[in-house]
């Protein structure tokens, strides 16, 4: 192993949602070569309304991972993320950066060359590239054959998906090629750790690995797969699953790939916590299934991950960056 992989990790993040900034920002601060390869299949929100009137891919989670990596001052990151307020009307819930990262596309043309320029402008200290530079739906299909469209309306259905699949806008049968977008599978193919999450499960992991090109360049990297485990179980998404169940579905998705490393909270959330905490989308604390996770041939790495806010339970940044680094080190 050279000197300089020793030094500088090539670290690859597949995810969304609130879980993926949380840990580039820690990653950032340990200065390792970061590429955050982002879902586009979001549309709710502010990203939802964008992604429908300008034909772009929803920038939320774009805009957090920027953010997370970014080295400017914090007044910019400020700017940045500002929300307008519920009463000014069209603008009402948009925030600042999603409407800069829509207008940088418009500008330049496309998504990649905005991002390019924008990661100039905020300093970033990474790549952050979206999995696939065309808006994407996300379509649950369900054991009895029936099949749901939309993120927003998966969750609301709140029963158990079978697996899940993603196809463009406009183009509900799926004949239109999907494909990953440009750096992404380099990225993939040339790091030394790929790690999945943390993140809502069918909304925020597998819907890049719904990506054939990205499925099928995880399954063939020389890099070890770290699946980081959610820390409870999630409503409309995950309920009463185990660490290994969740493992179980990864390794459906990648079909002849498998997660390497599953790593694992092991501290206990207060039950006097999740009893005075109203946590919208949280249930329950997921349960440890070691014969599980032997089954679906993952090594186990456990430790304290936890970080308790008024707002939820989330992973520790400085936690999961020792965890990864110890991880990295075991695998060299």
């Amino acid at each position: 192993m050279s000197e300089q992989r020793t030094k500088h990790p090539k670290i690859t993040v597949v995810g969304g949602g609130t879980g993926l900034p949380i840990l580039l920002a820690g990653l950032k601060e340990a200065n390792w070569d970061i590429t955050a390869i982002v879902t586009v299949s979001d549309d709710g929100g502010s990203s939802g309304t964008i992604r429908s009137a300008v034909n772009t891919i929803p920038p939320g989670d774009i805009r957090n991972c920027i953010v997370a990596l970014s080295d400017v001052h914090a007044i910019y990151k400020d700017v940045f993320q500002y929300r307008f307020a519920p009463e000014d009307q069209e603008f009402s819930g948009h925030a600042i950066g999603n409407l800069i990262i829509a207008a940088l596309t418009e500008m330049r043309g496309d998504i990649y060359s905005a991002l390019k320029l924008l990661s100039l402008t905020m300093d970033v200290k990474g790549r952050v590239l979206p999995a696939s530079e065309d808006p994407l739906v996300l379509q649950a299909h369900y054991a009895d054959g029936s099949t749901v469209d939309g993120e927003t309306t998966i969750v609301k259905e709140k029963r158990p998906i079978e697996y899940v699949t993603v196809h463009q806008v406009g183009d509900p049968s799926g004949s239109k090629p999907v494909h990953a977008g440009r750096g992404v599978i380099k990225a993939i193919e040339e790091a030394d750790l790929i790690i999945l999450g943390p993140g809502s499960l069918y909304t925020s992991i597998l819907p890049n690995l719904a990506i054939p090109e990205i499925r099928d360049a995880i399954v063939r990297s020389c890099g070890e797969v770290v699946y980081i485990c959610n820390i409870m179980t999630q409503l409309g998404e995950t309920e009463h699953f185990s660490d290994a169940d969740h493992i179980r579905v990864i390794n459906q998705h990648l079909g002849d790939g498998f997660v390497d490393v599953a790593l694992l909270n092991n501290t206990k959330v207060p039950q006097s916590y999740i009893d005075t905490n109203e946590i919208q989308d949280y249930l329950i604390q997921v349960s440890h299934d070691p014969e599980g996770l032997r089954e679906q041939q993952a090594r186990i790495f456990e430790c304290d991950l936890l970080n308790l806010k008024e707002s939820g339970v989330y992973h520790d940044r400085l936690k999961l960056v020792e965890a990864i680094r110890q991880i990295y080190q075991l695998g060299k």
